[in-house]
Order: C-alpha cells, then sequence, then structure tokens
C-alpha cells in the first residue's frame, strides 16, 4: 500500500492520539467522515496500523529501570536462535529484542523496579535462556528521548 497526504496526516494523528474520534480525525486531515473513516480501515486492514494500545509510565507502576543487554550465544546455528528467541518472548520484562550484528547475537531492553530486581532477573531468566555464552548488560541513568511516533515524511 502506497501512502498519500492524507494517510501520512491520518497516521501522524493517530500515532499521537490513538482515541481520536473519527469526526475530529476527519476535521484534523480535511476529510468528510466517511472517507476518513475508510481510510483508517484500509490502513488497519494494510497492517499499516499494527495495533492501537495505551502507553502506560514506566514510573507509576514501579518499572522505572531500563537495562539493555546484550547477549552472545555459544553457536549461531538456526535451531539455537529459534530456541533463544522462543524463549526470550516468555520473559514479561523483555520490553524489546532484537537480532544484532556484531559483537553479541542479541540487543535487549529490559524493565526493572530497582537493582535486586535486575539480579534476580538475571540470575532466574536471562542466565538460563538456552545457549547464552555472555550476557552484558548497561543500566540506563535517565531517559532522554523516547518516541512512540514514526517520522512520516
Amino acid at each position: 500500500m502506497k501512502l498519500d497526504k492524507y494517510d501520512k496526516l491520518i497516521l501522524d494523528a493517530l500515532q499521537k492520539d490513538g482515541r481520536i474520534s473519527n469526526v475530529q480525525l476527519a476535521g484534523l486531515v480535511s476529510l468528510s467522515e466517511s472517507a476518513c473513516l475508510r481510510r483508517v480501515r484500509a490502513l488497519e486492514e494494510s497492517g499499516m496500523i499494527d495495533r492501537y494500545a495505551a502507553l502506560v509510565s514506566q514510573p507509576k507502576v514501579g518499572l522505572s529501570g531500563n537495562v539493555f543487554v546484550h547477549i552472545g550465544l555459544h553457536r549461531e546455528e538456526q535451531s539455537e536462535l529459534a530456541a533463544f528467541e522462543q524463549a526470550v518472548r516468555n520473559i514479561p520484562e523483555v520490553m524489546e529484542c532484537y537480532l544484532m550484528t556484531g559483537e553479541f547475537d542479541y540487543l535487549l531492553r529490559v524493565v526493572v523496579s530497582d537493582m535486586a530486581d535486575f539480579e534476580r532477573l538475571h540470575r532466574d531468566a536471562l542466565t538460563r535462556l538456552p545457549g547464552v555464552a555472555r550476557v552484558n548488560s548497561s543500566v540506563a541513568i535517565r531517559t532522554v528521548q523516547k518516541k512512540t511516533e514514526l517520522p512520516l515524511h
């Protein structure tokens, strides 16, 4: 699906406020309500809109710590990668997991309440993932910028 200017305006507005009403959205992007709704439905059906979600405040739910964890595996065989990826999906604190190039195989962002919580996670989950050879962690001191809106030029 190729995005035109109206699609980009709709996506930009929905990224800022996923609960905006169709009436407000149509007015914002200068389309009729029915045309706007058709476009939103098309964006949803094409998968361009993946889902709608509420962004919960990490500190307010007691998970103010962000730790970035580099994981190195013993071998980069497909079966080992698949086993690791399946297991990491079952750890609730892992918010993001990326297969990487370079010195380590994976980069994880995990959320924790404090360093004792991270120690528990490290001991009970991260080092027990299949195929793990090395774990290297960096604790974020503070979040400078965290975006949820993609730049749609």
